[in-house]
Order: structure tokens, then sequence, then C-alpha cells
């Protein structure tokens, strides 16, 4: 009989490589799917964001639908769906169906992240979970470090559409495995119901403030923010009164652990997702490379990140996850601080080795950080505990967009980058750099204080 935790560790890592492969190849080839299109910087924006905003929107609600109705269900759903929306997008005509398939996939990205991390706990003993989770964390920063070279020579050699193709095989291989040999569902909350109305309020308000964010400065943004937070304060009012939340209030009031680990992910991944993002216009428009180049320069950073991120997790199955994770955390701070003094003089040895820097800090902080959170709860809430996490990691990720698109708004407006603009994209990039230095900075604070709360229960 095969051994489930192997084969539930094995299945985790092909879809912990599918969708960051997915979300950093297309960041590589986003200059060029904006030239197809001829799309502004800010609409390229929203070819990612809309990723991000759909994951985040519906990862928490398929977590609780998990832990109710089984993890394997929606996890084999989520896989379907995301690999069924890469093989519509090799025939999508237009940005707008872009964008909108992009949603498609995000809604099966949150299928699947709610639903991995979960699995994996649920079948690995509690002294052997940081392990566990560090291979599983190396498997998504494999999947980013092939996203940018792939995904660059994919794109120079046989257009950006192909990015999208290679998905297909590996979604059907992984759907393939857990059909066969995933067995069990674990649905702990079985018989609960679900939170319909929670789920609406929830989705809605995270919606709305993140495209009122994403709009900011404008009048609609600001609207849209606040009718979010309006929503927000009705979703959270709600959630403290029913007897079956979608999010128990609790965990975040009463488990000082597992609330200030998910707040460090928030401002850690606020803080650094859009590195790439702006790089990979910088590189290719300021610098003049070609995409190929481009990624190979870029994966860097996640290969630094795959070579710490199994040394981290065994070192947190030791050591207080929390003190580990905040020391990622610091180093990260030191990296978006150096990227502030990049300039179009800069040479790629300086580059590559901030790239390192920041590769090492986010090594040292993901799966410590996640091991923090799964090891502060019970097996009961493993799926809303992962699907928690893996929110405040989108909604991390879509906000430090947000902060990107904004910023892009204002510097250069909603029109085509040419080389005019190329000294507005360079004094974009300090602004947030500055602001994403800042931001992790006053994260390494609060990740501190997580630590004290792990010092009292040692």
């Amino acid at each position: 009989m095969p051994d489930p935790r192997k084969i539930a560790l094995s299945i985790a890592i092909i879809a912990g490589f599918l969708t960051p492969f997915d979300l950093s190849a297309v960041n590589i080839a986003l200059p060029s799917i904006g030239q197809e299109f001829a799309m502004d910087a800010v609409s390229m924006g929203w070819v990612a964001t809309a990723y991000l905003l759909a994951s985040a929107a519906f990862l928490l609600p398929f977590g609780r639908i998990a832990d109710i109705h089984g993890r394997k269900r929606i996890f084999v759903s989520g896989l379907f769906l995301f690999t069924l929306a890469s093989a519509l997008t090799l025939f999508a005509p237009s940005a707008l169906l872009i964008i909108l398939l992009r949603v498609m996939q995000g809604i099966g990205a949150a299928m699947i992240f709610g639903t991995a991390v979960a699995i994996l706990s649920s079948v690995t003993p509690a002294n052997e979970r940081g392990t566990a989770l560090g291979i599983y964390t190396t498997s998504v920063y494999i999947g980013l470090s092939c996203g940018p070279f792939i995904g660059g020579f994919l794109t120079q050699a046989f257009g950006w559409r192909s990015i999208f193709f290679i998905n297909i095989p590996v979604g059907l291989v992984a759907i393939a495995l857990a059909l066969l040999f995933l067995k069990g569902e674990w649905a702990d909350a079985q018989g609960e119901p679900f939170d319909l109305i929670g789920a609406v309020r929830y989705g809605l308000a995270l919606t709305c403030i993140m495209l009122g964010f994403s709009l900011l400065p404008e009048t609609g943004g600001a609207l849209l923010l606040g009718a979010g937070c309006v929503t927000g304060l009705f979703f959270i009012s709600r959630e403290k009164k029913i007897r079956y939340p979608l999010l128990d209030l609790s965990l975040w009031t009463m488990n000082r652990s597992f609330a200030f680990s998910n707040i460090a992910a928030f401002i850690n991944y606020s803080a650094t997702f859009s590195v790439t993002f702006f790089l990979s216009l910088y590189l290719q428009y300021n610098r003049g490379f070609d995409p190929w180049t481009a990624g190979a320069i870029l994966v860097i950073q996640p290969v630094t990140m795959a070579v710490v991120s199994p040394f981290a997790g065994r070192l947190s199955d030791r050591v207080m996850p929390g003190t580990i994770a905040s020391f990622g955390m610091g180093l990260t701070a030191l990296g978006l601080v150096a990227l502030v003094f990049v300039r179009d003089t800069t040479s790629l040895m300086e580059i590559a080795g901030i790239l390192i820097l920041l590769g090492a800090g986010l090594g040292f902080f993901s799966s410590p950080n996640t091991n923090a959170v799964m090891g502060s709860v019970t097996r009961k809430d493993y799926g809303v505990a992962s699907s928690t996490l893996g929110t405040m990691r989108l909604v991390g990720q879509a906000m430090s967009m947000g902060i990107a698109m904004m910023i892009l708004a204002l510097f250069i407006g909603r029109i085509q980058i040419t080389p005019d603009q190329h000294v507005q994209l360079a004094s974009s990039m300090q602004v947030a750099f500055s602001l994403f230095a800042a931001l992790c900075i006053a994260g390494v604070f609060l990740s501190l204080v997580r630590c004290r709360q792990e010092d009292e229960a040692s």
C-alpha cells in the first residue's frame, strides 16, 4: 500500500508548481500581451491582478466548503477549472476576454490553494509538518523559478499563448494522480452548514476594496474602497453572531500566533509581489533585454528561495518558526531598500545580488510562517487556517499590484509605455520600492510580537 503521506506530498508538489509557474510566466509575458492588444500599463497590470483578486475572493469560502464536503473533491475540481481556463485562453481574441479567463483561472487556483496545504497537514505528523511544508514551498518556488525563464523562452520562440498551453498537460497529470491515488476526503467539519450570506459579503467586501484601491486616486476608487469597508464591517458583525461562521473570528482574537502570523504574511507579500512586475518592465523597456534574457535574470530570486526554503522548513521543526520568519522578513527589507537605488546604469551583478538577498529573505520567511499558522490550530480548522493564510498571501499580492498600478497611473497615466516614458517608469519604481521597504520594516516589528507569544507557549 503506497504511503499516503508521500502520495499527498507528490500531488501537492505538482499543484504547488502549477499555479505560481503560470503567475510568474505571465508576468514576463505582459509586455508581449500588451503589444498585441495595444494595452496601457494599467491594463497590463489587470492581467495579473484579475487572477489574484478572484483567488483572494474565493479562497476562504472554498476552504470552508472543503472542510465540510471534502478537501480532495474541491482540490480536484480546482485543478480541472484551472486547466480548462488555460485551454480557453489559447483562443482568446481580446484583452477583455483574457482578463475574464484570468478570473476563471483565479477561482480554480483558490480551490487548489485552499486545500493543498490542508490535505498535506492532515496526513503529516506535527513533528514532520515543517519539513513537508518546506518541500511543498520549494515546489512553489521552483514554479516561480521556471516561470520567468521558461515563460520568457516560450514567449520569444512561440508567442505568449504557449505559456498557457504548458498548464494543460501538467494540470491533467495532477488530476489523474489525485483521482487514482489520493484516498480520503478529509471533511473534518462534515455536517456543518455553509455560511452563504457571509461568503457573499466577504467576496463583495474584498472585491470592492481591491478594485477601489487599484483605482485610486480617482473618485470612483475612493467610493468603492468605502463600500468595501462598510460591507466588511457587516461581514464581521455577522460572523460574530452565527454558530457556524465562514471565518471563526476567535482564531484572530484568542490566538495571537495565528493572527500575527497571518498579518506578517499579508505584509510580506504586499511588499514583495510586484517587484517582479516592475523589474520585468524595467529590464525589457529601460534596459532593452528580450523576454528570455529578462526571465533568466529574474529567475535568480525564486531559485534562491527554492534552495533556502527546505532548510528553513526543517529548521522550523526545531526552532520557533516565528523567529526564523522574522529573520527572513528582515532580509527581505534589506533587499527592498537596495532596490530603491537601482538605476539604468546599475550592473547586472548588482541586480543579481539584490535578487539573491530577496530570495533568501522570502525563503526564510515563507515555510516557517506557514508552519507557525498550521501549528496554531486544531485539525478541524486546517482548511480554514490554510485558506486564511492563502487569502492573506493573495490579498497581499493584489494589494502590491494595486499599489503598483496606482503609482503607474500617477507617473505614466493610461498610455502605452514607449521610450518617452522610460524616465517616468524608473521614477515609479523608486517610489514603489521605497513604500514596500517601509512596509516590510514595519512588518519585522509586528512579526516579533508573534515571537513573544511563542516564547510564552514554549
